[in-house]
């Protein structure tokens, strides 16, 4: 992004500001972003200290992990450096909040460029594999996936080994786009990953992004959206699943700063083991322009043993009453015993009776992927971490909270 471009970015916040608690006012400058302590409210669910410095001073090293991606006809994928990388900076409209984001914005040199032009319909998915090789290595990458107007297209950033990753992924979906961003986080234990999605909606479009988080010793993964223009319509869905000792962290941000736009947020995990931790932040600011928006987010836990925690926070800020709907859904808790007794009472054993409700918590949020590839590889994903743990005997209520 040029400074002409910055500059103009930061005068429309600033003459459009909201504030809002969980999504401070971002710069470019990381002057004005100081370390972490863990008392900042967007850092206090967060393990800082398993981060490896990421969110601090880690030195950024040459990058070790190894990239490889398919390229269908009529897409452009690169690596850019120079002024080209540069010119990419920011290119959704982020303006960074967090030290890292602002980190890799300015001190990465190159940018992976994933660009489908306009009325192009590509019939096949984009994947690009990240496959980490040192986790004892700080490393740091900008990604820029841009859509060109009325483009149709889905893209898979698969991550997998070992890592140390400071990320930020930039999408752009023109006017009239319909977009599917997938990332999945598939790390081996050792693992480290922090990264930020930023996607911009333009008018009429629509985009679905879809964060499945399954390995790592630290996940966190802040997904932002906002709309360029009327009309546009975002599904942000989420899969995890945490075992002994994990730390898988989702935060999402609906920025709905134009009429008539849309967004729906699912989220649902799972955790077992002693120590397994996630956290669900769900924000959605609805600005005093967007009436008749409409948006409702959801996310569900499901505690399979003992020694866990899963924190959820669904969030609503409205700054104007002209709106089709908006409301949130939180659940977290143990078995369902009446599908448990269900299938006990047809003959089929606990152990597999645990199994068939785990799989059936998770099968409809899979099928709303739309990557047929990937269905049977998350359902063997979540077979293999059910096989980690012997799911013991527990039982509890589910607590509900909805607006």
């Amino acid at each position: 992004m040029t400074d002409a471009a910055r500059e103009s970015v930061e005068s429309m916040l600033e003459t459009k500001k909201i504030e809002s608690h969980l999504n401070p006012t971002g710069s470019f400058d990381l002057a004005d972003h100081p370390v972490p302590t863990g008392r900042e409210e967007i850092w206090r669910f967060t393990p800082l200290k398993r981060l490896r410095g990421l969110h601090a001073e880690a030195e950024f090293a040459a990058p070790t992990s190894a990239t490889e991606w398919n390229t269908p006809a009529g897409v452009r994928i690169e690596v850019v450096e120079g002024d080209e990388a540069r010119a990419l900076r920011g290119v959704s409209g982020l303006v960074p909040n967090t030290r890292f984001a602002a980190r890799v914005l300015a001190e990465v040199p190159s940018t992976l460029l994933v660009d489908v032009p306009a009325e192009a319909d590509v019939s096949e998915p984009i994947h690009v594999r990240v496959q980490g090789q040192d986790a004892g290595s700080a490393e740091a990458a900008h990604v820029v996936l841009r859509f060109g107007a009325h483009s149709r297209s889905v893209v898979v950033l698969d991550h997998s080994g070992h890592a140390s990753l400071a990320q930020v992924v930039e999408v752009v979906a023109g006017d009239g786009a319909q977009v599917s961003v997938v990332s999945l986080q598939d790390w081996s234990d050792d693992a480290v990953h922090l990264t930020h999605h930023e996607a911009s909606v333009g008018r009429d479009a629509t985009y679905k992004h879809v964060a499945i988080s399954f390995g790592g010793d630290v996940v966190r993964m802040d997904s932002n959206v906002h709309y360029a223009g009327p009309g546009g319509s975002a599904e942000l869905l989420g899969l995890y699943f945490a075992d002994e000792g994990q730390h898988i962290e989702h935060r999402l941000f609906a920025d709905h700063n134009e009429p008539r736009t849309k967004s729906n947020v699912v989220y649902k995990g799972a955790l077992q083991g002693q120590g397994a931790h996630t956290v669900w932040v769900g924000n959605v600011l609805i600005r005093q322009v967007a009436e008749g928006i409409e948006t409702y987010e959801e996310n569900r836990n499901l505690v399979l043993t003992d020694g866990c925690q899963a924190d959820s926070v669904p969030n609503l800020e409205i700054e104007t009453g002209e709106i089709e709907g908006a409301g949130h859904a939180s659940a977290t808790g143990r078995f369902d015993d009446e599908q448990l007794f269900y299938l006990r009472a047809r003959g089929i054993a606990e152990a597999e009776a645990r199994r068939l409700v785990v799989h059936g918590f998770f099968n409809d949020l899979i099928r709303k992927i739309g990557v047929a590839s990937l269905e049977e590889k998350l359902m063997a994903t979540v077979e293999d971490e059910l096989s980690k743990n012997v799911l013991k005997d527990v039982t509890g209520d589910v607590t509900e909270v909805g607006a």
